[in-house]
């Protein structure tokens, strides 16, 4: 791995951003492995171990012997069946697949995730025989699944198996065509089963995610069922639902269980995530970092560019906000410590960075592939529509990252590790995989088809690599991996079922889109602003909604509540979707959980509210952008819609809106010096109406945008002339000072 050393001799001064910046220049080594392995020492924590700490999802049990074999085995299985579909789906039709799905990964969660509750006095003492340095970590590995774990596997088992039984269970069974004939005529023994497995799922939820989202699916439970009881003149009141049609509309409908978002899981999301995992065995993210390092090892910025950069390419491998923040993190918090960041700083940009991670293409969240299904459009089209708000949200970090570096007097580094060309030439083939995926979408393959022939692409490229070839047994080892990341997924869609199926039942959707409208109407009756308070009223209601529940749950929650008051209002089926998918993965970003900024502290061991707030500011273009394409038909351009024109001026002046934001927020032009509050005011008033993308708000912001110009110019000039600094005072390890 690089090394990192700072430039200059060593009587030069200490940057101004003392905090955890050190004093020697001797080079600084980088952990020798970014690939989730600990250093030779075992000194230095597990990345992954850390990383599902501050996951949505919540890590599960390390299983070896026996138990390990079955799972493994199980989720092996699983992902042959997956793989197995693409190219020769079952011919009983794609809900048939998706209960075996189910039936395959219910079980392995109770197995793989321990229950987490207050145990019996009998299990405490035994869990206190554990070593008295082990971790919670390390005790949660040692205990494999107890007794009741067993028998809530073996009921999930059969009662997601229950629907294809081809034998009779008391007044049911008899098959999967008689299952369906039942639909909405349960007989009792379909609603027994289907009660089972309602709360299984639910407790599968618990523990991979926590409390929260079972609570939310009671919550919405609770109003199909008791909804009839509300006072009919309230907008949020229906007819009411029995018991029965409930678990109906939840085990034997295409919108509950075996919906929309457990069929994105069971066909993209398990496919990409054992892509991924091929990927990272095959070396491609010890290959990002390097080549991130070597591309900027000589600039002033190196330190925080490296960041940026490792933050969107190992986002292809993982796809996960926090576990990108931690693998990024592990190995360029040395270099951000030594150039001089504190703490604070460096870990919102590598929180900033890493939930970037779920925005950028070509392996977005899995919320993106709901979206397809939902619109049912190409994943392609998706992607196109991504690429340029990816584009504008990193170069607002970049910016930052530039503001920051002479603003603070960041130190320059040096970043001893091999060229960026000769890496490139080396491993450079990691890339084909990724631009493999882009080009079979062209060409018109299906997403799924796609990611297969990438997989099989990644895992012959392994060769080139002798120390990460793919062999069987570590081939084996990624397919397994891949089933085993997308467990946890797999339930909260599942469950997601619960609210699109109540949604979908009692009216709720186009309910909730009145009253959002209605709130807004009672401030103005003109088109223009009662579309903006919506998008406002709806970026506050998601951005809520997403500090409670996992991103993929609080977009599909969004989706079927507040997406309908958006198409009410005008705004295309695109733009609501991609509204309603940036501030669910923003959940991330914004405080008071924020927790990609939560695992940035742990890296850095910074102070966790002040890192929040960094986060939010290097993310700031990623929560207004989306209001941009929702509140006028100009900002379409932003997802690539509209035509050449559109697209290049909508992208032109959204850039500069970013950069005009980016001074405003920084407190510095680069190129010139400070900005005061006056011309800071002046450029967030800028950046803002500039974000309208009309043509009278856009002469306006840019008028404006050119008085804080002069005013900083203004102010330099007005500095230089009384003696005083036109910087802030740093020196820069003997070269110039500022």
């Amino acid at each position: 791995m690089p090394a990192v050393r700072s430039s200059g001799d060593s009587t030069s001064q200490p940057s101004t951003m003392g905090a955890g910046s050190t004093s020697d220049d001797g080079p600084v080594p980088l952990p020798p492995e970014v690939d989730g392995r600990t250093g030779p020492d075992g000194a230095e924590p597990d990345p992954r171990e850390l990383a599902a700490q501050f996951e949505d999802e919540k890590p599960g049990r390390e299983l070896s012997g026996p138990i390990g074999v079955l799972v493994t085995g199980t989720t092996l299985a699983i992902a042959l069946l997956a793989l197995w579909q693409v190219f020769q789906p079952l011919p009983q039709g794609s809900k048939f697949y998706l209960i075996i799905f189910l039936a395959g990964i219910m079980p392995m969660v109770f197995l793989a995730y321990p229950a987490d509750l207050r145990l019996p006095r009998r299990l405490r003492r035994a869990d206190a025989d554990q070593p008295s340095g082990a971790t919670p970590a390390d005790r949660r590995g040692h205990r494999g699944p107890t007794l009741p774990d067993w028998i809530l596997a073996g009921a999930a088992l059969v009662s997601c198996l229950y629907p294809v039984l081809p034998v009779g269970l008391g007044d049911g069974g008899g098959g999967y065509d008689a299952f369906l004939d039942r639909q909405g005529l349960l007989v009792g023994m379909d609603v027994a089963m289907g009660t089972v497995l309602l709360i299984l799922l639910l407790e599968a939820c618990r523990r991979t995610t926590g409390w929260i989202l079972p609570a939310v699916c009671v919550v919405f439970l609770g109003y199909g069922y008791y909804g009839g009881l509300l006072p009919q003149s309230w907008p949020v009141a229906h007819a009411g639902l029995d018991f029965g049609q409930i678990v109906d509309g939840l085990y034997n409908s295409d919108s509950g269980f075996y919906g929309t978002p457990l069929d994105v899981a069971a066909t993209y999301i398990v496919l990409f995530t054992i892509y991924g995992a091929v990927l990272d065995l095959s070396g491609a993210g010890r290959f990002f970092v390097e080549l991130s390092a070597a591309a900027f090892r000589r600039s002033r910025t190196a330190a925080g560019r490296t960041a940026v950069a490792s933050g969107f390419l190992l986002g292809t491998v993982s796809g996960s906000g926090a576990a990108t923040t931690v693998s990024i993190g592990a190995v360029t918090w040395p270099v951000l410590r030594r150039a001089g960041y504190p703490p604070e700083r460096a870990g919102g940009m590598l929180a900033a960075a890493g939930v970037g991670a779920i925005l950028s293409p070509p392996t977005l969240g899995a919320a993106a592939f709901i979206i397809a299904e939902y619109l049912g459009v190409s994943y392609l089209q998706v992607l196109g529509w991504a690429t340029v708000p990816t584009v504008l949200y990193y170069l607002g970090i970049l910016l930052a990252v530039e503001i920051d570096a002479r603003r603070s007097g960041v130190r320059p580094v040096v970043i001893d590790t091999t060229g960026a060309g000769r890496l490139l030439a080396r491993f450079g083939y990691h890339f084909l995989s990724l631009f493999a995926i882009v080009g079979l979408l062209a060409v018109g393959f299906s997403a799924t088809k796609a990611v297969v022939l990438a997989t099989v692409l990644a895992a012959v490229l392994s060769f080139l690599d002798r120390r990460h070839r793919l062999t069987p047994a570590r081939l084996l080892t990624a397919l397994s991996a891949g089933v085993r990341g997308v467990l946890a997924v797999s339930a909260v869609c599942a469950a997601a079922g619960i609210i699109t199926a109540t949604t979908t039942k009692t009216g709720l959707g186009p309910q909730m889109a009145d009253l959002l409208i209605d709130q807004a109407r009672a401030v103005s009756s003109e088109p223009a602003v009662v579309l903006a308070l919506t998008a406002l009223l709806a970026a506050v209601a998601l951005t809520l909604l997403g500090l409670a529940v996992p991103v993929t749950a609080s977009f599909v929650i969004g989706w079927v509540i507040i997406g309908p008051a958006l198409l009410d209002l005008g705004v295309t089926a695109p733009a609501a979707a991609m509204f309603v998918f940036y501030f669910a993965v923003l959940s991330e970003a914004s405080p008071p959980t924020a927790l990609a900024a939560v695992a940035a502290a742990a890296v850095t061991g910074g102070r966790l509210v002040p890192t929040m707030w960094q986060t939010l500011r290097y993310a700031l273009p990623a929560y207004l952008i989306p209001l941009a394409f929702v509140v006028t038909p100009t900002g379409l351009g932003l997802l690539g819609i509209g035509g050449p024109q559109r697209i290049a001026v909508a992208t032109a002046v959204a850039a500069l809106s970013v950069a005009v934001l980016a001074v405003a927020a920084g407190g510095w032009l680069p190129g010139v010096g400070p900005a005061g509050t006056p011309e800071r005011i002046l450029g967030a008033l800028a950046g803002l109406t500039l974000l309208w993308l009309e043509p009278v708000p856009v002469a306006i912001g840019a008028v404006l945008a050119a008085v804080m110009v002069a005013g900083v110019l203004v102010r330099r000039g007005s500095a230089g002339r009384t003696g005083g600094p036109s910087a802030v005072p740093t020196v820069n390890h003997g070269e110039e000072k500022q």
